[in-house]
């Protein structure tokens, strides 16, 4: 027995390891880019002569469709698996980017980078890729596993702003974004690699009891969101999901054009992209270890913190290289660390038999802000000919953030938890 016990646990880590790769793999591709949007604002507001509010308008958008999509692609993948989401997001995505490419107005910008990519992103993220991992792993293991591969998935926003940034400078914006649809196509096949049922079947080809799937009753999917919608805990991360998605997409959106009138040299903007993926993969891991040995929802309302005073510092002092960098620095530690941790937090207190769905329902605050956050900082910027409000707002959401992440209760509701 123990022989066998060996062996079905080799198989279940080899299983747990390639879902955890395709996931990073696939979010790099996804999340690579979408970090590179904020490089399009000024070839297209010059040389397309669109509005800067209009563009803005268009990755804001992306952010809202993205949130409105994910509940309902979380929950095909629940029930589907990934691969078949996976797909069909990537190849939507890729569309919208050679749409993106060829548009010769503001509104065919709106349909390829807003509605588009929106749909196409909500089936290759977080709610979809990360929920396969948790399925994958253990309670125990759960936390770290999801930081590990948002970790890997923060390659893509490494790689992928300086090949735009290259083929953009080379050969101009529609090839550049040709490129990105190029990517994207490629990570459609990696899907299979994140399908649940390829885990549940190793544990069903062996006699040795699989304590790492969730094995709770049957409930409803209209039963679990019922009771979420009644957990206080639920609905303050959710609302504390609101200010994350508020300050990153402010940020990747606009921190290239608010560098480029602090007169920073150009590229610089391109290279604080870069740095906060690169240190985000640090901070991804780092987030789902805390995640692992202390409350999650304390690790992410020191998180908000540490955020908001590097905000409000990098506004408030005088600019230089070195202060971008080590905002971009400091910023990316911080940057998706909060996904591992909520979509943790959401495991640990419902199970994850529904897990794609309610972390879907959450991430649809995340993008009400990541909304706000783009488009509001554009049209700011057309009124009033600066950034200065939006960097304030940015900084005090913070505080509002992290009030609400420290008085949730994270007691594991009776009924939907794996029986481990």
């Amino acid at each position: 027995m123990s022989t066998a016990i060996r062996s079905h646990s080799l198989s279940l880590k080899t299983h747990l390891t390639l879902v955890i790769v395709a996931a990073a793999l696939v979010m790099s591709a996804a999340m690579g880019v979408r970090q590179t949007f904020g490089l399009f604002i000024g070839p297209f507001s010059f040389d397309r002569g669109v509005p800067v509010t209009l563009i803005a308008f268009a990755i804001a958008l992306h952010n809202l469709v993205w949130g409105f999509a994910q509940p309902f692609a979380g929950a095909a993948a629940d029930r589907h698996g990934a691969a078949p989401v996976v797909a069909f997001g990537a190849a939507v995505f890729a569309a919208g980017l050679a749409i993106a490419a060829s548009a010769s107005s503001g509104w065919a910008l709106v349909l390829g980078l807003g509605v588009l990519v929106g749909i196409g992103i909500s089936c290759t993220s977080f709610g979809v890729v990360l929920t396969a991992v948790g399925r994958v792993a253990t309670t125990e293991q759960r936390s770290l596993a999801m930081g590990i591969a948002s970790a890997g998935g923060s390659l893509g926003q490494v790689l992928m702003v300086p090949l735009a940034q290259a083929v953009r400078l080379s050969a101009g914006v529609s090839t550049s974004l040709l490129v990105l649809a190029f990517v994207m196509l490629i990570a459609a096949p990696l899907g299979i690699l994140l399908d649940r049922r390829g885990a549940r079947g190793a544990a069903a080809a062996t006699s040795v009891p699989a304590a790492t799937y969730d094995h709770s009753p049957p409930t409803s999917l209209r039963d679990t969101l019922a009771h979420a919608s009644r957990h206080r805990g639920y609905r303050l991360l959710t609302l504390g999901f609101f200010t994350c998605g508020f300050q990153l997409a402010f940020i990747a959106t606009h921190l290239p054009g608010y560098l480029f009138l602090c007169h920073m040299p150009i590229g610089l903007g391109a290279t604080a992209l870069s740095l906060i993926g690169l240190f985000n993969m640090a901070g991804s891991w780092a987030c789902g270890w805390l995640g692992g040995r202390f409350r999650q929802q304390i690790v992410l309302g020191w998180l908000y913190l540490i955020r908001g005073a590097t905000i409000a510092a990098f506004f408030l002092l005088p600019k230089s290289t070195v202060s971008v960098v080590l905002f971009a620095a400091v910023m990316g530690l911080t940057w998706l660390g909060t996904v591992p941790l909520t979509s943790g937090l959401v495991a640990k207190v419902f199970g994850t038999r529904h897990l794609g769905t309610l972390f879907g329902v959450c991430f649809l605050s995340h993008q009400l802000g990541s909304f706000l956050g783009a488009w509001l900082g554009g049209f700011v910027f057309d009124m009033t000919g600066s950034y200065s409000l939006i960097w304030g707002a940015t900084a005090l959401a913070s505080v509002f953030a992290a009030a609400l992440h420290f008085p949730i209760d994270d007691t594991v509701v009776d009924g939907t938890r794996c029986m481990t």
